[in-house]
């Protein structure tokens, strides 16, 4: 009797560790990446005319983080690939989130903090060599999206090059709704403290880094970590390293010191992947104005995302108001979209729904080349311009 109540007790633990593998990745994802409920859009006809002429780009989605097969469409989450053409979407940077501190926020974050995305990794049934490495976890959320363009290549493209977007612009001429997609990191801890990992990443698709995430890691400061510091010795190099391969610098979450430094010494134009204009949202998460005309100066990109920490709501209303403030602080080739989706925020639309940013913006009084720049002109001559060209 008792040897079979022990058998049972065994067997019920053992299904109820199955349960949780097969459903629980999968309420975390409808829980952290919601849409905020709202009715459905109006939309102009003259919106609905400019959309579709659009080439959109967006720099900043963490889709890869996530157990969701982007091929499928779903009723949850905010990016996967038939509600990007439905957004009319062209161009998607795909960054790897490979840390984040246990109570994370805009304000203050400790470099020792308990870590989430290990226990998201192993609830998500990722690899072994994940639980412990930074960089495999960048180069398995990678490997997704690499996969992604052999299993759907007639709707999704791989670019890693100025060729490759060439390309990717002459397949869209018979296929309007092919997705070229890019990779990016979420922050260089992904480095594991090993500057031969730039190539290594570089190798595998990399064509992004940003150099730090919600905490200072051995780069230098984040904007929302303890020092406030600029970039260390070990952060110049590698800063070197990514000049040396065209890999586009991101500082987004960076501490203002390290965004100085960086203006400093790079000799190529850089990115804000995800974030909002200081003057227009008071946030701990923006920095201030001054670095981002700054930036601008130097041919940089500032991409203005979709939640309330950014541009303090998350309507296409919102959204829009924030994109005009870049355009007449910095001027319109200067600013882009960097919707930070699938990134654990709650925006008020997906990726199906960006024409509602075309209404608003034409709804305040945006020209048309103003909108045409922003939305995705703007991202896809940076791109251009800075990837290597082979």
């Amino acid at each position: 009797m008792i040897k079979k109540l022990v058998l049972s007790t065994i067997l019920l633990f053992l299904v109820a560790v199955i349960a949780i593998l097969l459903f629980l990745p999968a309420i975390i994802d409808k829980q952290m990446n919601a849409v905020s409920e709202h009715e459905a859009f109006i939309v102009s006809d003259k919106a609905k005319q400019l959309h579709r002429t659009l080439v959109i780009g967006d720099w900043h989605a963490d889709s890869a983080l996530w157990n969701r097969d982007l091929v499928q469409k779903y009723d949850y989450g905010h990016v996967d690939i038939p509600r990007m053409q439905q957004g009319n979407i062209g161009l998607q940077m795909f960054t790897t989130v490979t840390k984040s501190p246990a109570g994370q926020n805009y304000d203050r974050n400790e470099s020792n903090a308990s870590d989430t995305i290990t226990a998201l990794a192993i609830v998500q049934r990722w690899p072994l060599k994940t639980w412990n490495s930074l960089t495999e976890r960048a180069l398995f959320q990678a490997k997704k999206i690499t996969d992604l363009a052999k299993r759907d290549s007639e709707n999704f493209m791989l670019i890693e090059s100025q060729g490759d977007l060439a390309q990717w612009k002459e397949r869209r001429i018979a296929n309007p709704l092919l997705v070229g997609g890019l990779i990016g990191t979420e922050g260089s801890h992904a480095l594991d403290g090993d500057i031969a990992n730039v190539k290594r990443l570089y190798d595998k698709g990399f064509r992004m880094m940003s150099l730090q995430h919600f905490f200072d890691n051995k780069l230098g400061g984040s904007l929302h970590g303890t020092s406030g510091q600029g970039l260390t010795e070990f952060g110049h190099q590698v800063v070197l390293e990514m000049m040396r391969l065209d890999i586009i610098i991101d500082v987004s979450h960076s501490s203002e010191n390290v965004v100085k430094d960086v203006l400093r010494i790079s000799d190529q134009p850089i990115v804000v992947s995800h974030t909002g204009f200081n003057g227009h949202c008071p946030s701990a998460r923006n920095i201030d104005d001054s670095l981002m005309s700054a930036i601008a100066e130097r041919g940089g990109l500032i991409a203005v995302g979709f939640w309330d920490a950014a541009v303090c709501d998350n309507t296409p209303k919102v959204v829009a108001e924030a994109i005009v403030y870049g355009i007449n602080l910095i001027g319109a080739e200067h600013v882009a979209l960097g919707s930070d989706f699938d990134g654990t925020i709650i925006p008020g639309f997906d990726s199906s729904e960006l024409i509602a940013v075309t209404h608003e913006l034409l709804e305040i009084g945006a020209s048309e080349k103003h909108i045409r720049q922003v939305m995705g002109d703007n991202m896809l001559n940076f791109l251009s311009n800075n990837l290597p060209k082979k």
